[in-house]
C-alpha cells in the first residue's frame, strides 16, 4: 500500500465514521446524547487536521475561522471586480431589468451550492440550519460575500448609498449583485479549500 492509497483510505474512513455519527444522531432520542454525538463529528473534524491533506477531508460545521476563509477568498475574486468599470455597467444594466438581478443572484446562490455539495472538492456535511433549512455554511458564505461587495465597493467609492435618491440606491444594489457573483464563488472556494 503506497501513500496515496493510505491517505484515500483515511478520507473514506472518516466519510464512513460521519456517516455513522449522522446515523446514530438521528436515532438517538435525548438532547444529551445528540450533543454527544455532534461533540464526536467535532472532534473527528479536529483530527483529521493533522493530516497535510488538502482535497477530500470532511467540512463539517461553520466558525469563524471558515468565515475569515470566506472573507479573504470573496476580496481575492472581488478586488478585480472593484477595479473593473464593467461591473458598473452591468450593474446599471440589471438594475434596469430586475428580472435578471433575480437571475444573476439565483446564479451565484447556485454556484455556491454546487462547489460546497455538488462539485464534491471536500466532503462537505450539514452541520446545523437556520431556521431548519438553509445550511449554515451556505448561509454564512453568501452573506460574507455580499457583505465584503458592499464594504469594498462602498469604501473604494464604486456605489453610493443615498437614502434620499432611491434610483442610486438601487442602482448601487444591483452593482454590488454584479460583483457578488464572483465575490460568492471565490468565498466558497476560499471556505471549503483549506479542508477545515
Amino acid at each position: 500500500m503506497n501513500g496515496d492509497d493510505h491517505t484515500e483510505a483515511d478520507g473514506s474512513g472518516i466519510s464512513e465514521l460521519f456517516d455513522e455519527l449522522e446515523e446514530l444522531a438521528d436515532l438517538v432520542d435525548s438532547p444529551e446524547e445528540r450533543k454527544q454525538v455532534r461533540e464526536a463529528m467535532r472532534a473527528a473534524t479536529e483530527a483529521q487536521d493533522d493530516d497535510p491533506v488538502v482535497f477530500g477531508r470532511v467540512v463539517w460545521g461553520f466558525d469563524r475561522e471558515d468565515l475569515a476563509e470566506a472573507a479573504l477568498g470573496s476580496l481575492l475574486f472581488g478586488i478585480p471586480m472593484a477595479v473593473e468599470s464593467g461591473t458598473i455597467d452591468a450593474g446599471r444594466y440589471i438594475a434596469q431589468h430586475p428580472l435578471y438581478l433575480l437571475g444573476t443572484l439565483a446564479t451565484a446562490v447556485v454556484m455556491v451550492v454546487g462547489i460546497l455539495y455538488v462539485a464534491d472538492f471536500q466532503d462537505v456535511r450539514v452541520a446545523s440550519r437556520l431556521f431548519g433549512l438553509v445550511p449554515r455554511r451556505l448561509a454564512g458564505v453568501t452573506l460574507t460575500a455580499y457583505v465584503v461587495s458592499v464594504a469594498l465597493l462602498t469604501g473604494w467609492g464604486v456605489v453610493a448609498w443615498p437614502v434620499t435618491d432611491p434610483a442610486v440606491f438601487w442602482q448601487s444594489f444591483c452593482v454590488c449583485s454584479v460583483a457578488f457573483v464572483p465575490m460568492a464563488i471565490g468565498a466558497a472556494l476560499g471556505d471549503i479549500l483549506p479542508g477545515s
